[in-house]
């Protein structure tokens, strides 16, 4: 594509942004619409502990979106041309913020305290993975040698460890 595919990546990047939040609105809508499938409307345990578990998950998923947005800097929205490779938090795994990002929709569910909820985010992961795979094969075309060799030294979604 050229250099026309930089600007088009931004404008990929909103549109996926633009249809989380309409899925955050639905998550919401969820609540006051319930679909009738037979689940029951709330979690069987009391709200404090859905609470505490979305906290629990809410920490790590959003530190590791968070690091990733800032060690990412501009090229979080707008990727570049001219872009080289991570450091930060990219030293040690490629694709922090998918990490972060595929997780975070448990702790809404579970701030909903809704049994559909929690076990429609576990459709995320697959997404996210397919999401990141998707990029490797555009990195490998953009980067060539670098980004292969980046990625034997990095690891996917977990840190490689060391050779020694």
């Amino acid at each position: 594509m050229g250099d026309n595919a930089y600007p088009k990546c931004k404008t990929y990047r909103l549109i996926a942004g633009s249809f989380e939040g309409i899925t955050i609105f639905n998550y919401i809508l969820y609540i006051f619409y319930p679909l009738p499938l037979g689940l029951p409307l709330f979690l069987p345990w009391d709200y404090l502990f859905s609470f505490i578990i979305a906290s629990v998950i809410i920490i790590p998923s959003g530190y590791l979106m968070v690091k990733g947005m800032r060690d990412a800097g501009e090229e979080t929205l707008e990727p570049k041309k001219e872009h080289t490779l991570y450091t930060g938090i990219y030293d040690k795994i490629r694709h922090p913020q998918a990490i972060g990002e595929a997780v975070l929709w448990f702790p809404f569910a579970f701030w909903f305290n809704s049994p559909f909820l929690v076990l429609y985010s576990f459709i995320w992961i697959p997404i996210f993975y397919i999401m990141c795979w998707a990029e490797e094969r555009d990195l490998i075309v953009r980067y060539g040698q670098p980004y292969l060799d980046y990625r034997d030294r990095v690891g996917f979604l977990i840190p490689k460890r060391k050779k020694e």
